[in-house]
């Protein structure tokens, strides 16, 4: 039987997926998205209203069968009773690295990908950002400035709903702003010690989120229940199940395969185009082949430089589109867990109303205006008080009633600065194929290296005293710095391996996401970034993305592709 036939193959369901299928459906394409997991019902699968006494294992999980099915999953704090379901079984997708230099790979294989579980916290890039490996040397120069970004970063806030407060900082440009989440009162005290003692050079603001604080788009404003991980029923917060996938429904344009393991590329060598693409049906391990006149790659980091790696032709016998050898190299993730916490004393007589789904921001203040002797790059810090509750019941005093009586009033007002840090582009972190190692669908497993370099450690570093600095500020006590040491991959940000550039030999993808080599093939996740800032990277997918949409689609029209 022949192939199906579509205009467009989208890999993949998330963050990046979901924008492609809604932008090449609006624009008249009929499109194809393949995602490996399950379908998601969110009236069965949302469980963000139910309480612990409610679960076989008050919301913790089976210990035992995380250690068996989730033992790199767990290191993630939403993979729990909740919404472990949310995430892959390690032994069914199977990864490897050395032993002494671990790299956690979260992922999320179902309708929405990692959408339904994401941070959710949105932050423009500048040209701080696009310029940087230019200026200092490391890596290749980004083929865009913001400039060429900036209207697509507008296009997508204004239909997903950001919330947040204008700064007017040039290295964190401002957006399209629903109105910003309230700072508690801990918050405001910590916000003006900060710009008492250091002005506008460190600014502490509510974080911007894809969360909505008013109706917006035929979706409601979020309720304050707090566990986002878990779903929402509402569609108050961005995930390609509520918004993106329903809008390229809606065209009728839209076909939506789950449970379909795509393998590899197929290359046409006669044509030098991207035919469509292999698909290992998950359920009953059957080979399928679709095609269209393009293909996008939206399946995440890893897994689109996986695909291309197993994608093998006699043109490109070390991966399809990689005649410069820069495929798989480059692997980046923030560096997070530097900072500082400590007790902000008073205001006893106030606590907080429900479950703000958000914290605070501070954004870049190194190597923005002046150049520091000792590091390159910068981090922001996330973070944000609170009031301790039960969970301090083993070190407050008392027993039985008395115990009782002591936790019934909130503790003190506890403030964090959390660190995530820019990890620069080397080509000693990269991901090959693992010779030995497959997955349940017999398709190839990666090999993954990757290691913190010099600069990360500095950056981590420098978190905890510039932490500790703003919280003596503000007047905390009790502070007291970190480092943690986290893994790479840990902070879910992992991005490079299929990098843009301007340069054929050396980069993977030109400026609009497209393969160098194969015209019809684009890859628009975190895999063809070519560095990562230190913002969450997330928005910026998803503006590259329509971007690279809307050229794809003029290109065919033009008969190009």
């Amino acid at each position: 039987m022949a192939a199906p036939s579509f205009d467009a193959i989208v890999v993949g369901s998330g963050i990046s997926g979901g924008w492609a299928a809604k932008e090449l459906c609006e624009r008249g394409l009929k499109t194809l998205v393949l995602e490996a997991g399950r379908p998601i019902d969110p009236a069965r699968d949302y469980v963000e209203h139910v309480p612990p006494w409610a679960m076989k294992f008050r919301g913790f999980g089976d210990r035992k069968a995380l250690e068996r099915d989730q033992f790199i999953q767990r290191h993630c704090y939403a993979c729990n009773e909740y919404s472990g379901k949310f995430f892959v079984n390690d032994r069914e997708n199977p990864y490897s690295f050395d032993a002494d230099k671990p790299f956690h790979w979260i992922r999320g294989r179902q309708v929405g990908g990692r959408s339904i579980m994401w941070g959710r916290q949105v932050y423009r890039w500048s040209d701080l950002d696009f310029e940087a490996n230019a200026r200092d040397g490391f890596g290749v120069d980004w083929p865009i400035r913001y400039a060429d970004i900036a209207p697509w970063y507008d296009h997508v806030e204004e239909f997903i709903g950001i919330s947040g407060e204008a700064l007017g900082l040039p290295q964190l440009p401002d957006g399209k702003f629903l109105p910003p989440m309230a700072l508690n009162c801990a918050e405001q005290v910590v916000r003006e010690g900060v710009a008492k003692r250091f002005g506008p050079e460190r600014v502490v603001t509510i974080g911007r989120v894809a969360i909505l604080t008013a109706p917006h788009g035929g979706r409601a404003a979020c309720h304050y229940c707090g566990p986002c991980e878990r779903g929402c029923i509402t569609h108050s917060y961005f995930n390609s199940i509520g918004v993106t996938l329903p809008a390229a429904r809606a065209t009728g344009r839209l076909t939506l395969r789950p449970y379909s393991v795509v393998e590899r590329v197929l290359y046409d060598e006669r044509r030098d185009r991207a035919a469509g693409v292999r698909v290992i049906d998950a359920q009953t391990h059957q080979a399928l082949e679709f095609r269209a006149r393009v293909v996008f790659l939206c399946a995440s980091t890893l897994e689109s430089t996986r695909i291309l790696l197993n994608s093998k032709t006699p043109r490109f016998p070390t991966g399809l589109a990689n005649s410069s050898g820069a495929l798989g190299k480059n692997l980046m993730d923030h560096i997070m867990g530097g900072g500082a916490g400590g007790t902000i004393p008073g205001m006893e007589d106030h606590a907080v109303h429900g479950h703000r789904p958000n914290g605070i921001y501070v954004p870049r203040f190194r190597n923005v205006k002046a150049s520091h002797p000792d590091l390159l790059r910068g981090y922001g810090f996330q973070g944000g008080a609170d009031r301790a509750g039960w969970g301090r019941m083993a070190s407050q005093p008392g027993f039985g009633v008395e115990l009782k009586k002591g936790l019934h009033t909130p503790g003190p007002w506890h403030f964090s600065f959390y660190g995530f840090g820019e990890c620069l582009p080397r080509p000693t972190n990269y991901v090959e194929l693992d010779s030995e190692k497959v997955d349940a669908w017999g398709i190839p497993a990666l090999r993954i290296h990757c290691t913190w370099s010099d600069n990360e450690r500095k950056l981590l570093h420098d978190m905890s005293v510039t932490g500790a600095e703003m919280l003596e500020a503000a007047g905390a006590r009790d502070i007291h710095p970190f480092s943690d040491d986290n893994p790479p991959g840990l902070t879910i940000h992992e991005m490079g391996t299929a990098r843009m550039g301007r340069d054929p030999k050396t980069a993977v993808l030109n400026g609009h996401n497209q393969c160098h080599d194969v015209k019809n093939l684009f890859v628009t996740d975190g895999a063809c970034m070519a560095s990562t800032a230190c913002q969450n990277p997330s928005i910026t997918y998803m503006a590259l993305t329509a971007r690279a949409a809307a050229y794809a689609v003029e290109a065919m029209k033009r008969n190009e592709l």
